[in-house]
């Protein structure tokens, strides 16, 4: 698809993997963007135990994704919103950080064993939740962060403050974002750059680069 055919980042933006990293996904029109998504976790979430978090700022939006991504048989889906009864969260939210600790155990092993085969079967799924701003863990309430190693913001926020508590609630500090950006929202991804400070480069082609 032509969106994902851009050309790399620095290389300097691939050589600090202990540090956040920040991309964008240019979407031609807005009706394809929940197709690119598709296709970005077609070769991102066929990572064993890989955690993955979707940030929307709408429930009508969440449930859009959910629809859309339920049928992927290599993701264990689950999302957080706001009707969501209080044990069914907290289950959704130890099961997310179980398969956190899985990853980097895989990470470790792949290390020291030099196998990082990719797996679909029902044990090693990656993990993915999807969620909107309103129900971000509540570190204040003393819910642990996700510490997810992808964050794909689906929806772009327009305040640097809900870019930061996504990021510090649902990110692992070695993270890597990917926002998805549709065109006129240039301008709202430039001035979250220049406000937060970050550099938000293009994708790279091969996304396992950054991985």
């Amino acid at each position: 698809m032509e969106s994902m055919e851009a050309p790399s980042p620095p290389s300097q933006s691939l050589s600090r993997p202990c540090q956040l990293q920040h991309f964008y996904l240019a979407v031609d029109r807005p009706q394809f963007k929940m197709e690119t998504v598709v296709e970005l976790l077609n070769v991102v979430g066929r990572r064993p135990w890989l955690p993955i978090v979707i940030c929307c700022s709408s429930r009508d939006e969440l449930d859009a994704v959910c629809s859309s991504l339920s049928s992927l048989p290599y993701i264990s889906l689950a999302s957080l919103y706001s009707d969501l009864a209080e044990r069914e969260r907290a289950v959704v939210l130890e099961r997310f950080r179980q398969a956190t600790f899985k990853w980097k155990q895989h990470t470790l092993d792949v290390k020291e064993e030099g196998d990082d085969s990719e797996i679909g079967n029902e044990g090693k799924k990656s993990h993915l939740v999807v969620v909107t701003d309103v129900c971000l863990p509540m570190i204040s309430s003393g819910e642990s962060p996700l510490s997810a190693r992808v964050l794909i913001n689906y929806e772009l926020p327009t305040k640097k403050e809900t870019y930061m508590r996504r990021i510090s609630t649902c990110l692992a500090s070695d993270g890597i974002v990917i926002n998805m950006v549709v065109g006129g929202e240039v301008v709202t991804l430039k001035s979250l750059e220049e406000s937060s400070g970050t550099i938000i480069a293009e994708m790279p082609i091969n996304i396992s680069e950054i991985l």
